[in-house]
């Protein structure tokens, strides 16, 4: 018993020090600090108990680090333990390349949570969505693991196998075979849309502010003056570094608060102010976000839309409002602590709640229905002439000297005829969000032209 003892004393040292230096203790201190060494007492007499008597002989390294993990996830869902290896790989993670699945977790109700599938990942490609929970690794149950140990095991050799069983709402537990491999993760992408800049951010990594900055600079150059707006795409962003959701949001922003941080102390709170100078040159934007948009991706959404800088598009987000700091252990790896909730610029807590867009837009699969013959002016027997066109060329409102399919449908643009749509199968699924998002920009900027024409 001796070395529970010491061992007990020693933590007891360490945790009221800090309260007493210098002080006298009061009653409620002193009553305080003798509870604290009797539950330590507590820990020293299970520790002592299963070194001595449990089946098989645990080391003491293993039973210190499970109790420190238990002693952290029953928390909250995101603090942690993490080994020395498990901290090195978290390192890695966040200069944006590692091994694995490509998915982004939580643990909840004794099951690892999906956050987001990252986009172009094993994890992604095989259909892994949002809110999916993952009960089963190879077949073996992930109830009884942490969060940690379950990651670890979905990690392993580049182009090995792994058996994912799957419980989505409204479906049938389903197993899903995927294949490990480097996950490299190009932070910000981009593409033109008709005058118009898409951004897609998959990750707040290191290397986020300075792609964002490259790929708008690219957008510019290749649209030119034209370019009427940008879409910023946060969907099944997990987040990541709070510094780059910062950056991010500051890069849109000319002023005002962006985030505030408060922690137990008051005397702890942050708050990060924007400054002057807007990336996007004042031009339209609208925020697409997601079940899949969580944390940094909140923390941007929400300072668009309290400045109303931007119109936040798609459905509610994830839900994430705290901030978790990462503090090193010498020799032993690192805690993973939630220290503190995040705020918009407006006050509003996200933790639990997420951020409603400003316009509710579900993903659905856009289907062309077949319209009933109809005729119109142009079909009417002795119908007037337009009178703008005196060329009398073919759709000048003439009866019966319309273009085909002027008053009906024209027969060669059924479904399946090689001249129409073709088989509605072979066409690329539309991004419905997108594609709502993509609209509003050309109405405003319609909009806005005529104003400016008027004048």
């Amino acid at each position: 018993m001796k070395f529970r003892i010491v061992m007990a004393s020693a933590i007891v040292a360490l945790l009221v020090s800090p309260l007493v230096s210098g002080l006298a203790l009061s009653k409620e201190d002193k009553k305080n600090s003798a509870d604290t060494y009797r539950l330590l007492n507590l820990f020293g007499d299970v520790f002592e108990r299963v070194r001595s008597d449990y089946v098989e002989a645990p080391t003491d390294e293993e039973m210190i680090e499970a109790a420190i993990s238990g002693m952290l996830t029953s928390l909250d869902p995101h603090s942690s333990y993490m080994n020395a290896k498990s901290f090195r790989d978290m390192q890695v993670n966040t200069r944006g390349e590692f091994g694995g699945l490509g998915i982004q977790v939580t643990m909840e109700k004794g099951f690892v949570k999906v956050i987001s599938p990252i986009d172009d990942t094993p994890a992604f490609r095989a259909g892994i969505k949002p809110l999916d929970f993952i009960t089963h690794l190879d077949g073996k149950t992930i109830q009884g693991l942490t969060l940690n140990q379950a990651v670890d095991k979905m990690r392993g050799k580049i182009g090995s196998d792994i058996k994912l069983t799957i419980r989505r709402e409204g479906k049938e537990a389903f197993d899903v075979t995927i294949t490990r491999a480097v996950i490299k993760i190009t932070s910000v992408r981009s593409r033109v849309e008709k005058k118009i800049g898409y951004l897609r951010i998959t990750q707040f990594n290191e290397q986020t502010d300075k792609g964002l900055k490259k790929e708008v600079a690219k957008l510019k150059k290749e649209i030119g003056p034209e370019i009427k707006g940008y879409v910023l795409d946060l969907r099944n962003n997990p987040g990541g570094l709070l510094d780059q959701a910062i950056s991010v949001s500051n890069a849109f922003l000319e002023k005002g608060e962006i985030v505030s941080t408060r922690s137990r102390r008051a005397e702890d709170t942050q708050r990060f102010n924007a400054r002057p100078g807007d990336l996007a040159d004042g031009l339209p934007l609208v925020v697409l976000i997601n079940g899949g948009s969580a944390s940094a991706s909140e923390i941007v959404a929400g300072a668009l839309q309290d400045h109303r800088r931007a119109v936040i598009m798609g459905t509610k987000s994830f839900g994430k409002g705290s901030v978790q700091t990462i503090m090193p252990l010498p020799g032993h790896g690192a805690m993973r602590l939630t220290t503190a909730r995040y705020f918009t610029p407006s006050g509003r807590s996200i933790q639990a709640k997420g951020i409603d867009p400003d316009i509710e837009v579900q993903q659905a699969r856009i289907e062309t229905l077949d319209a009933p013959n109809r005729r119109f002016e142009a079909d009417l027997r002795n119908a007037l002439e337009n009178g703008d066109d005196k060329d009398g060329k073919p759709g000048d409102g003439k009866p019966g000297k319309g273009k085909p399919g002027a008053g009906t449908p024209d027969a060669k643009k059924k479904d399946g005829d090689k001249d129409g749509k073709g088989d509605a199968k072979k066409e690329k699924p539309q991004d419905y969000q997108l594609a709502r998002a993509l609209d509003l920009l050309r109405g405003v900027s319609l909009f806005t032209s005529k104003a400016v024409t008027t004048n």
